[in-house]
């Protein structure tokens, strides 16, 4: 049976082109991809081809607990769509879409059966919204 699929956006100040690099760089993911703030990703690398691997290392930063988060890219469209085929099979899509100095960035993921729907839009929202924060940041700077 198919799993349900969640989708989860944010708008962020940059161009398209930036807004890809922020998202796919392993030294910008680091610095977003944790959905609270007593999280960190310590390590992260992307092989942005199809067929390459993405890896990010989420951890509590008391040393509690972590996990890698790992995908092969099955479609590598820069800087517009980018999609995942998780470790347990799921798949995940991120389009990018462009408005001027602007970028909609929208992932839609298939849901796991182990939490809740709303707990894993909250989570991945989460996530998406450190990646606006940072994003906002770059766009400052």
């Amino acid at each position: 049976m198919p799993s349900e699929k969640i989708t989860v956006a944010t708008t962020v100040p940059l161009p398209i082109e930036r807004a890809w690099q922020v998202y796919t760089d392993p030294s910008e993911i680091t610095q977003w991809n944790f959905a609270v703030d007593d999280w960190h990703c310590p390590a992260a690398r992307t092989d942005l081809r199809v067929g390459g691997l993405h890896q990010a290392r989420m951890e509590a930063k008391d040393g509690s607990f972590g996990f890698d988060f790992e995908g092969t890219y099955t479609e590598v469209e820069a800087p517009r769509a980018l999609t995942l085929l998780l470790g347990d099979g799921r798949q995940s899509r991120t389009t990018f879409q462009s408005s001027g100095t602007e970028t909609l960035v929208e992932t839609t993921f298939d849901a796991e059966a182990e939490n809740s729907i709303d707990m894993q839009r909250d989570g991945w929202q989460a996530i998406l919204s450190n990646y606006r924060k940072r994003a906002e940041q770059v766009a400052a700077s």
